[in-house]
């Protein structure tokens, strides 16, 4: 760059670039809504399956059609903005904001409705005894078997249905019905045959049948003429309905009836408080860990270290923008996402600034490099390491999105779109800051002041000490198999504790009044019949209580139980999961697990040596065995939130071991001659700065996530703040030595030339490493 800073052709490019995704981002966030799920708003999410009925098959056509009524029935509901979406052939998802009563949701839109209308043949002596004639029995509402005929209408040909108050007759609440052409033919032929039986006749009625089940059999009023029955085409269903019954009734009516049965699997309810709560929190976490990991950039980068704040800041609202233009849903898990990825976007900084001080300290002494010429070359030797260790996350996030379900396919597609925007932040925006500062004439003449012209403490240190780590890496294994020898027990002993969304069953949290003891709750729902629930608290006045199915009885004397031992209790969530799904589930995120470690082993042993492909898969199964043992011990649940932890924790080991490996492969073609055990301590020397630095950032994020994310997202940033540890430690302590041990096995490592002596390393001061 010549001396007057006059930028070149190609940063002026990555700055007009960068210009373009920033205000294409400001429009989008000015314009769009954002779409929060309903773990953020409040709200109840059912997921409803179909099956087969006598009469039709539940394939993906009639889950097609089933969508539709399901759709005029919320519709009628009147919910806001409620969203409806087929998931495969079988299941519907839907999502309705603002309700929070799911049982009563689950009632409406799970009945099948099947409305017919059956002229009366008589009595039968018994509801269960079929007739000779193959009639249809059923009890009407005071007990009293009827012989039914065959339908005469169905609720196909009712035009509409309302629901009516008859106060001037003394009726009560009733469903007017209208029916439209072969329907109003249909009643007046069905009324007119049944005026001909005479007064007190069961004959003389019509049966009004919904899913089976008499729900009105009025007799036909003596001024009806035999024969012509009742005309016009309206008519009423009487039958003891209160309001609420008798709008339902009429939603159902119109709402049509559901082609096939359905089920409901999944069902999901979050109150307003909680969701707002989760933003706050959220917000809260995300501010102190951005302000955290800018005063600690700030600190050992100085200038660059401020530059890449500010390029985190259009990570934040590129990402967002990315979310907008997506149409993604934001969930809890999702926000988490959109917080945790601050933390690669600061890993890909902090490679390209320590690659950055190796070449300005590399720099011959007669003519050192400039600051300019060191800035480039950190960005071209780290891409390597940055795009692997991105597609690597990438695998992790896809499989899921794939295989998870609910909320936490939010946190999937967050970290995806985080993915994007840490390479955007870090290789364009990030990098035209810092070419437009080293050449200023002030940071010129004074160079420290970027950063750069320094190896840095943890460095130096190293340089001064120069530890052969990998003299002891038989030691250092041992302690591998120990610590994963301890994890294992702990899952052998305690055993996990799944979560309701892997086991089946009811999870409900509440919020108390006052405090309240695990085990006084406890016993006094036993008292009260549920004497399997398991009840924990956390915090001072948060108690949940999981258990198997209830009805809505057992609900209700819950509701009661932890309301008077509260003295007041808000449900703030709601949860019921099928043991089916539960367990189509759980089988989920072990094919995940299984997926992602046979994708992780094919794309390092692509872009590296099997030895290492197979030693980083080694190191990452350590890590999962390790954090799941941990949570074992602490007795912690495993649950979805945990599946997107433990996923994120593989991302981040392999992230780790895949720049430890990638500067073992750049030292190998450079360094030639060099025992391999002594390029592998090389490489982990060069890399622990890098790996110090991003954990220290991540740690900012996690903790204030742990601290100030509630409950969920509490042991989210416990299960990825022990992965850290642990990823760090199996990236150099497990990986690196298992690699060794395989390259020497293996017969692959290069023999030392004993006429040559080997290459100095580039910051090497003298002794070798």
């Amino acid at each position: 760059m010549p001396a007057g800073g006059i930028l070149t052709r190609a940063t002026r490019v990555r700055a007009l670039l960068a210009l373009a995704i920033l205000a294409l981002s400001v429009f989008l966030t000015l314009t769009q809504p954002i779409r929060l799920g309903l773990d953020l708003r409040g709200g109840t999410q059912l997921v409803l399956e179909t099956r087969d009925s006598p009469t039709a098959t539940a394939d993906r056509d009639a889950t097609d059609r089933t969508l539709e009524v399901l759709r005029r029935r919320v519709d009628a509901l009147g919910v806001s903005e409620p969203q409806l979406t087929r998931a495969g052939d079988h299941r519907i998802v839907v999502e309705l904001p603002g309700v929070h009563d799911p049982d009563e949701a689950a009632a409406v839109l799970g009945r099948t409705a099947q409305l017919t209308v059956h002229p009366v043949l008589g009595t039968a002596p018994d509801a269960k005894t079929a007739p000779a004639d193959r009639a249809t029995v059923l009890p009407d509402d005071s007990g009293t078997p009827l012989r039914l005929g065959p339908a005469a209408l169905t609720g196909a040909e009712v035009h509409r249905a309302e629901a009516q108050f008859d106060a001037e007759r003394g009726t009560g609440w009733s469903v007017g019905l209208g029916l439209r052409d072969t329907g109003e033919r249909a009643w007046a032929q069905l009324t007119g045959k049944a005026a001909c039986a005479a007064p007190g006749d069961p004959a003389r009625r019509a049966a009004i049948v919904l899913d089976r089940k008499i729900i009105s059999s009025p007799a036909v009023e003596s001024s009806v003429a035999c024969g012509i029955g009742i005309t016009g085409g309206n008519t009423q269903i009487t039958g003891g309905f209160d309001q609420d019954t008798a709008q339902e009734l009429a939603l159902l009516i119109n709402g049509g009836a559901l082609p096939v049965p359905v089920d409901v699997v999944e069902q999901r309810t979050v109150g307003p408080t909680l969701g707002a709560l989760a933003i706050t929190s959220s917000a809260q976490a995300a501010v102190i860990g951005i302000a955290l990991t800018a005063v600690f950039l700030t600190v050992v980068y100085r200038l660059l270290g401020a530059l890449a704040t500010l390029a985190l800041a259009c990570y934040a609202l590129i990402s967002y923008a990315a979310l907008l233009a997506l149409g993604a849903t934001l969930t809890l898990p999702g926000l988490a996402g959109f917080v945790l990825a601050i933390g690669m976007a600061v890993d890909a900084n902090v490679l390209v600034f320590e690659r950055a001080r190796e070449e300005y300290a590399a720099g011959p002494r007669a003519r050192p490099r400039t600051l300019r010429s060191a800035l480039a070359a950190g960005f071209r030797n780290a891409f390597s390491a940055i795009a692997d260790s991105n597609v690597t996350t990438l695998l992790a996030a896809g499989l899921l999105f794939a295989f998870a379900s609910g909320p936490v396919r939010g946190f999937g597609v967050t970290l995806c779109v985080g993915v994007g925007a840490s390479m955007i932040s870090a290789l364009l925006i990030t990098r035209v800051l810092a070419e437009f500062a080293v050449t200023r004439g002030p940071v010129r003449r004074r160079p420290r002041l970027t950063g750069l012209a320094g190896l840095g403490r943890v460095r130096t240190w190293l340089t001064d000490r120069r530890p052969h780590l990998m003299r002891h890496r038989r030691r250092w294994l041992a302690l591998s198999v120990v610590a994963t020898l301890l994890a294992a027990s702990g899952i052998a002993v305690r055993g996990l504790d799944y979560g309701v969304e892997f086991t089946g069953g009811r999870m409900i949290e509440y919020s108390t009044s006052r405090p309240v003891e695990a085990e006084h709750a406890r016993s006094a729902l036993g008292t009260a019949g549920l004497d399997r629930a398991q009840v924990t608290t956390s915090g001072d006045r948060s108690l949940t209580v999981r258990t198997e199915r209830l009805s809505a009885d057992q609900l209700a004397s819950a509701d009661r139980v932890v309301d008077k031992l509260g003295n007041g209790a808000e449900k703030v969530r709601d949860e019921l999961i099928g043991p089916s799904l539960g367990s189509e589930l759980r089988n989920g995120a072990l094919l995940a697990l299984g997926l992602a470690l046979a994708a992780q082993l094919v794309y390092l042993a692509v872009r590296f040596r099997w030895a290492f492909a197979l030693s980083a898969v080694v190191a990452m199964a350590h890590d999962v065995i390790v954090l799941v043992g941990v949570f074992a011990w602490l007795g912690k649940p495993v649950d979805g939130v945990f599946l997107a932890s433990l996923l994120t924790v593989i991302g981040y080991s392999v992230n780790d071991t895949v720049v430890v490996f990638d500067r073992v492969r750049e030292l190998r073609s450079t360094t030639r001659g060099t025992p391999f055990p002594d390029l592998a301590n090389l490489a982990v020397l060069h890399t622990v700065p890098r790996t110090v630095n991003t954990g220290m950032g991540a740690v900012f994020i996690l903790a204030a996530l742990a601290a100030l994310g509630g409950d969920t997202l509490t042991d989210f940033a416990l299960a990825l703040l022990i992965g850290i540890v642990v990823g760090t430690w199996s990236s150099v302590f497990t990986a690196t030595p298992l690699a060794v041990v395989l390259e020497r096995r293996g017969g692959t490592a290069p023999r030392p030339n004993r006429r040559t002596a080997p290459r100095r390393d580039r910051w090497d001061t003298g002794a070798r490493v």
